[in-house]
């Protein structure tokens, strides 16, 4: 059947529309396999990404008398990186409390306005773990950059209380936390727990489990005492780093002075953390003798009632000299914590087939900003080993390698028709590094690849490069490929046109008693389908009921449409507006909204 003029031109625009899809698909999917973009960025030092997770029930007063909890949150911000690394923040009761989406870190300011946020933070009633971890994970679900090492630090102590009138039970809450927890062990999200414990009432089994199921460590305390040992390890372990223990000071009202040695030019940040119960004053001195400016552009200091923190910004190698000075009789605790830009590879093998017997020529070298470290001193001090697993049998060889140049080599000889994987680990006193694995296929009742020259029973290790069939095979399945691409790209553009939300909402609540204003959430849009309410938005905060009166659902060109029922007065640019026939909202958009059962305010701000 004829389409009519109309039909065909709109079967065009649709077309029109789904090119920039396809194009981009293509673009994704038609570079060369097996080769790196001349424009791929070098790798960089690694960053974070990580949730603070938060108990603030009731319970809390007594499981938390001290408020360690306040103080491990802000001491752990203090030690992230100057720059570049991101944290958010989850409040959590038997509901979402307070939370703040991840924040890149770009200054002294954000920090602060990070601790600002924990020191606001106040408490609930009941609590439901299971709500909290959830959320924590969808904070790195939404936020997480994929270039940076994602975690979740969770302080609590492990026990539930929830709220009988709710019908919530503990079975329901159970598998739901058993969710949450399998998700962040498949995204890679590993969960470090500190269990407070100043009532002895720790359920210490739940926290630990977390921890281990998601490849995460947990630790107990009911001491600020330990937080700069519990927080440097978790630090470090996230970043492949170690703690270096500097011996502990009993204070005598003078400058005591320790040394803090540089290990090397790779260094990017040197954290000293100094916990003592009672103010102290430090004074530092370079390597080359002059006394240091505390703070300065490149020495950051950090201050609570509990702690000091010092760090250093790409500082020079060598001995510095920190003198520390508190009240008698005060005992003074230093931790270090170095940050390195540095990353090991293994070289690429030889292109040809592996059989029993065969010796492979192992090298492997440290690479900081993308480039080949030469300095052969940073080699020297460091201890290398090929870890070598036959992956038939379970068996691990462990081989020392020569670390006398600038490199690390050795040698493997393959013991069997087996399978095995390889991997270089290379450590020294403040750090350590593992390479990418390297799988070899050994093994045994495969026939050789043709040409090759090989054996029977030898196949190639997968590092070698593509053969010429092996290529037009590549190039088929690519074009494939493609083709599901795009037809998968242009299904996911007409979706989101018809159902779909994008970008997020950025939520006020102002109360008109007292003034006060809380902190920006922003709420990302993209996991509700078809329609939310504003009471949805506000994890459903029974306070807030009236709000589910407001209702939300796409509209064109990736803008909002707002309608509301009787009772509620929302305004936009200082004017009432009629919901009933629709608001639409675009990027940039603010809108107040007016509760009349409880004297508060809603700001809402609509962004792509």
């Amino acid at each position: 059947m004829l389409r009519t003029q109309p039909q065909q031109r709109m079967k065009r625009i649709g077309l029109l529309r789904s090119l920039p899809v396809i194009f981009l698909a293509l673009c994704l999917f038609s570079a060369p396999w097996g080769q790196t973009p001349a424009h791929a960025a070098a790798a960089g030092p690694s960053h974070i990404d990580a949730v603070l997770l938060l108990d603030v029930s009731n319970s809390m007063n007594k499981s938390d008398k001290n408020n360690i909890a306040g103080e491990a949150m802000k001491m752990f911000i203090d030690m992230l990186s100057a720059q570049g690394d991101k944290v958010g923040i989850v409040a959590y009761t038997d509901k979402v409390q307070r939370e703040k989406a991840l924040l890149s870190i770009g200054s002294a300011q954000d920090k602060q306005d990070l601790k600002d946020f924990i020191e606001g933070l106040d408490r609930g009633a009941y609590t439901d773990i299971a709500v909290g971890m959830e959320e924590a994970v969808k904070v790195l679900e939404n936020g997480s950059d994929p270039g940076h090492e994602p975690m979740i630090v969770m302080l609590a102590d492990g026990n539930n209380d929830l709220n009988e009138a709710s019908g919530r039970t503990q079975s329901e809450s159970d598998q739901e936390l058993k969710a949450a927890v399998e998700t962040a062990k498949q995204k890679g999200y590993p969960v470090y727990t500190i269990g407070l414990n100043a009532d002895g009432k720790l359920n210490k089994s739940i926290l630990a489990d977390i921890s281990q199921q998601t490849g995460g460590k947990a630790f107990t305390t009911d001491s600020a005492d330990d937080l700069p040992q519990i927080l440097s390890e978790i630090f470090a372990s996230h970043l492949k780093l170690k703690v270096v223990p500097v011996q502990s000071i009993t204070a005598n009202g003078d400058y005591q002075e320790v040394t803090v040695n540089v290990p090397n030019s790779s260094v990017l940040e040197a954290n000293i953390s100094i916990m003592s119960s009672k103010p102290v004053t430090a004074k530092l001195t370079d390597p080359s003798g002059q006394e240091a400016v505390i703070p300065s552009s490149d020495i950051l200091l950090s201050k609570s009632s509990t702690y000091s923190l010092i760090k250093l910004i790409k500082p020079a190698q060598g001995d510095w000299k920190l003198q520390v000075k508190g009240v008698p009789q005060d005992k003074i605790d230093i931790n270090l914590v170095f940050n390195y830009d540095l990353e090991l590879k293994i070289d690429a093998l030889p292109a040809k087939t592996y059989a029993k017997g065969d010796k492979l020529d192992i090298s492997s070298h440290l690479f900081s900003g993308g480039a080949q470290v030469t300095l052969s001193s940073l080699y020297q001090d460091m201890n290398a080993v090929l870890l070598a697993t036959d992956t038939d049998t379970g068996k691990v060889e462990e081989i020392a390698l020569d670390n006398s140049g600038a490199e690390f080599k050795g040698q493997f000889e393959i013991k069997d028709n087996h399978n095995y994987e390889l991997k270089v680990r290379a450590e020294e006193s403040s750090f350590y590094r593992e390479s990418d694995v390297v799988k070899i296929n050994a093994g045994g009742g495969a026939a050789a690849t043709p040409g090759t020259g090989g054996t029977a029973g030898g196949t190639e290790a997968t590092t070698a490069p593509d053969k010429t069939s092996s290529k037009t095979l590549y190039f088929i399945i690519g074009g494939i490929i493609i083709l599901i691409a795009a037809a998968a790209a242009f299904w996911l553009y007409r979706s989101k046109q018809a159902k779909g939300f994008v970008g997020q909402m950025v939520v006020e609540i102002t109360d008109g008693n007292t003034g006060e204003r809380t902190y920006p959430q922003y709420k990302k849009l993209s996991g509700f389908k078809g329609k939310f309410t504003l009471h949805q938005l506000l994890q459903l905060a029974p306070e807030l009921k009236e709000t589910e009166k407001l209702v939300f659902t796409p509209g064109k060109n990736d803008r909002l449409l707002a309608r509301g029922g009787a009772g509620l007065t929302v305004e936009r640019s200082g004017r009432t507006a009629d919901l009933t026939r629709g608001l639409e909202l675009k990027s940039g958009d603010r809108i107040s909204v007016t509760l009349h059962t409880i004297d508060k305010t809603i700001m809402l701000e609509y962004l792509i």
